[in-house]
């Protein structure tokens, strides 16, 4: 039986140097597709659409979507101003990623957002941010690490059934919650939120505020991996 096919959203950034070339392009840390490999799916990464209209039509050829981690959600996409620590928009991914998690929602299709696509998820389902908080994020570049703790009797708490100590760089959470949408987890250190989820006949809807493809533990993604597998089976 083939593998699950896990569609992985990417960035597009305006200018990126490569061997001879300076040119617009999308691309995604390579730890997202390894980590899927690992976990025993294929990875197909998907750039940010001119025509946000299509995503029912890549979410109908996936068997589960991820939601990558990256820059700041605007802000008016939950009917806030911007605070002066918040990142410049990134519209055209807003766009594209709010229209996958619509249409894999409305598909029952298996979801799982990291970071920004955490934060993301919460926005789609009408909740909003905290644009900035303090002690989340280190060194530019560098992944901090702390503890999370589950919440018992959750999708995340079957998965990760301990505190664990997990790879983490942001400074943005989840504010008031979206609809539907339950916590699963918190920073053991400061209460953030660091993972929700969609409960009842909804299937796999999960989302992590940590960096699980920065790190060596594959629990979350194989768990988005076998649901994948079951529902298309």
């Amino acid at each position: 039986m083939s593998k699950p096919l896990i569609g992985v959203s990417t960035y597009l950034e305006s200018s990126v140097r490569w061997g001879v070339w300076h040119q617009s392009a999308a691309l995604l840390p390579a730890g997202y597709h390894r980590l899927v490999q690992r976990a025993g799916g294929l990875a197909a990464l998907l750039p940010p659409d001119d025509a946000p209209t299509s995503a029912a039509s890549v979410v109908s050829r996936l068997d589960a979507l991820v939601i990558a981690g990256g820059p700041d959600v605007e802000p008016l996409r939950y009917g806030a101003e911007p605070h002066e620590r918040t990142g410049p928009p990134a519209r055209e991914r807003d766009a594209w990623e709010l229209a996958l998690i619509d249409a894999a929602l409305a598909a029952g299709l298996p979801l799982l957002g990291i970071c920004r696509g955490m934060q993301l998820l919460n926005v789609a389902l009408g909740g909003t941010l905290v644009q900035h908080l303090e002690g989340h994020v280190g060194p530019p570049g560098v992944f901090e690490h702390h503890e999370v703790k589950p919440v018992p009797g959750t999708l995340l708490a079957r998965i990760t059934p301990d505190a664990v100590s997990v790879p983490t760089y942001h400074h943005q959470a989840v504010d008031r919650l979206g609809e539907g949408l339950v916590v699963s987890a918190h920073a053991a250190e400061d209460g953030t939120v660091e993972a929700v989820e969609l409960p009842g006949d909804t299937g796999f809807v999960l989302g992590v505020q940590w960096h699980p493809e920065a790190g060596e533990d594959v629990r979350v993604m194989r768990a988005l991996v076998d649901a994948a597998a079951t529902a298309r089976d």
